[in-house]
């Protein structure tokens, strides 16, 4: 490869960043930088991940801002066909154009060339390398094997609904009957829009581009899906059936793939490129938590908005959909608690059931109630009974506009509860 090539494809893609930051709002994201740096100071590699244009190469350049550093995107079809001989010319271009002093290093969707474990393990030697993905199973390969722990890793979802009133620039007041009324409108607008940045800058209809950049590039591309039709009719028909619970056996039954395992296989593609989250059914059993369905859940709730087909606006199911998100990014930045959801004989179910060790420590149900009258008895009875079961005192319902206390049960609205930590 033509090292002369390699540098005016790093000018450009420098350039373009820097028109990003130049003339687009950038919302600080709600992860500490000064605890991602710090994980670069020993000879680590830093592992950015998460869903294709949720701000990750974003977050990589605002960590480095005041450094020299060197930068790269392999998502750009000019080097689509790069080979992993080749990363050492990238990395002599990088030198010639701002000297071999050069310490820092962001490799962007670096997945995307075979091999490059090695290279980036060699690298992180004597600098201090960035590297970022979409796809879950970045470290579960050979980088992992030769790092053995040299290595930190941070999942970075779509905007939160505080990182998106940042964006819209609102101070979240949840006291004066104006602040929360500006709240509530947000949330309406979040739901429908989502959180991708690129779905507020340039409108809905970026979603559905991402969302098939998703299934094209991330798990077709990637995983040498032949059927791609059938693959692509899976996926839409998981994001519609949002908040539901699933089963390979019936995914299998409604689809042309007659095969369990390859259903298994598709489902878990997507679940690695961040698209889906599913969350299993909570028991004491180890093989009945395996065996039993799972709940689906989309990664944001503007995408479902722009793909999912036969979709009739569910105001519930959505606002259960973006709680899942919430605790799995919440999960996310604190390591614990581990989310299930809860289910008995007689069909009573809660929605999450958080786990840290071997400890339930809290039970969310989520009801669309603006009233305490709104609410259904069946989700208070059952929260009482999985508190009677798993013995947890914890118990939350989120809803919709109503506040206060039924018994044992604290009932808070979504929007407070999105805010407040």
């Amino acid at each position: 490869m033509d090292i002369e090539y390699i540098k005016r494809i790093i000018i450009d893609q420098k350039e373009e960043i820097e028109d990003t930051f130049a003339k687009k709002t950038i919302i600080e994201r709600e992860i500490s930088r000064e605890e991602l740096i710090k994980s670069l100071e020993h000879p680590n590699i830093l592992a950015i991940l998460g869903i294709r244009r949720c701000g990750k190469s974003i977050l990589s350049h605002l960590l480095l801002k005041g450094r020299d550093y060197g930068y790269i995107n392999f998502d750009d079809e000019r080097i689509s066909s790069i080979d992993v001989k080749d990363l050492n010319i990238i990395l002599q271009a990088f030198y010639e154009l701002y000297g071999a002093e050069l310490e820092y290093f962001i490799l962007d969707e670096i997945q995307n060339v075979p091999g490059w474990e090695l290279f980036a393990n060699r690298l992180r030697r004597t600098k201090k390398v960035i590297v970022t993905g979409s796809n879950a199973k970045l470290l579960s390969g050979e980088l992992a094997t030769h790092l053995t722990g040299r290595y930190a890793d941070v999942i970075l979802y779509p905007f939160s609904f505080r990182e998106f009133l940042n964006y819209k620039n609102l101070k979240p007041d949840i006291y004066s009957t104006k602040g929360i009324a500006e709240l509530k409108v947000a949330l309406k607008e979040y739901i429908k829009i989502g959180g991708f940045p690129e779905a507020h800058l340039f409108g809905r209809e970026m979603t559905s581009r991402i969302y098939s950049d998703i299934i094209y590039k991330d798990v077709i591309v990637r995983h040498g899906i032949r059927n791609q039709k059938t693959f692509s009719e899976l996926s839409n028909y998981l994001a519609s059936n949002f908040s539901r619970e699933i089963t390979y056996t019936k995914l299998k039954n409604i689809t042309d793939i007659k095969n369990v395992h390859t259903i298994k296989n598709y489902t878990g593609y997507l679940e690695s490129s961040y698209l889906l989250i599913f969350i299993k059914k909570f028991s004491f059993k180890l093989k009945e938590q395996m065996m039993a369905p799972k709940k689906v859940y989309c990664i944001d709730t503007g995408m479902i908005f722009s793909i999912a087909f036969k979709f009739s606006e569910d105001t519930g199911r959505l606002m259960e959909n973006l709680v899942a998100v919430e605790l799995e990014r919440r999960r996310s930045q604190s390591g614990i608690p581990e989310t299930f959801y809860w289910k008995d004989y007689q069909q009573r179910e809660v929605d999450f059931v958080l786990k840290e060790e071997k400890e339930i420590i809290e039970l969310i149900q989520v009801s669309y109630a603006s009233d305490k009258n709104d609410i259904d008895e069946r989700e208070l009875k059952s929260l009482q009974k999985a508190s009677l079961e798993l013995r947890c005192k914890k118990l939350t319902l989120i809803t919709w506009d109503f506040e206060g206390e039924i018994g044992n049960i604290k009932c808070v609205p979504l929007w407070k509860w999105l805010v407040i930590r």
